[in-house]
């Protein structure tokens, strides 16, 4: 399920930034060329790149290729570095879920309550807000599948090593 959800995931991705150099391209187009900026382009380039960042932090965590420092890692021994694994996952779920999961959940839930509408596309907020759970929510279920990975990968190695004594 973990490989289908992020193939679709990437796919969004990839719309989602055409849809944004697309957005960008003709702002620049239509101030340049035809002396006339487009109103809506900026506000649509600004609400897309608000959902790339978040779903592409989402993407970079699956793939393993978000900024990490690396410092005790290499020095563990393998049961070390799977503990390493379990507490980091550990600790970018409760992150997740309490910043990004029931933070956004309140800021959609404030903006929806207002009505807040963007100027330019009248498009509710709370719709453009709505990633920051959502992204948050996919964060939580990755570091927990990680997380329960790793414990499984442990207690398979303990058994076996307490089976060879």
């Amino acid at each position: 399920m973990r490989h289908s959800v992020m193939r679709l995931l990437s796919g969004l991705l990839v719309l989602l930034m055409s849809a944004l150099v697309g957005a960008v391209i003709w702002q620049v187009l239509s101030r340049y060329l035809l002396a006339e900026p487009s109103v809506w382009t900026e506000e649509l380039a600004r609400f897309l790149l608000i959902w790339v960042g978040i779903l592409g932090s989402v993407y970079a965590y699956h793939t393993q290729s978000h900024l990490s420092v690396d410092l005790w890692s290499p020095r563990l021994t393998a049961f070390g570095q799977k503990r390493l694994i379990i507490v980091q996952g550990l600790v970018v779920a409760a992150f997740a879920l309490s910043a990004m999961v029931v933070g956004g959940l309140r800021l959609v839930w404030i903006t929806y309550t207002l009505q807040q509408m963007s100027p330019a596309l009248g498009v509710p907020m709370a719709a453009v807000y709505a990633v920051v759970p959502l992204g948050g929510g996919m964060i939580v279920w990755l570091a927990l599948h990680d997380t329960v990975r790793a414990l499984v990968a442990q207690s398979s190695a303990q058994q076996s090593t307490s089976g060879e004594s």
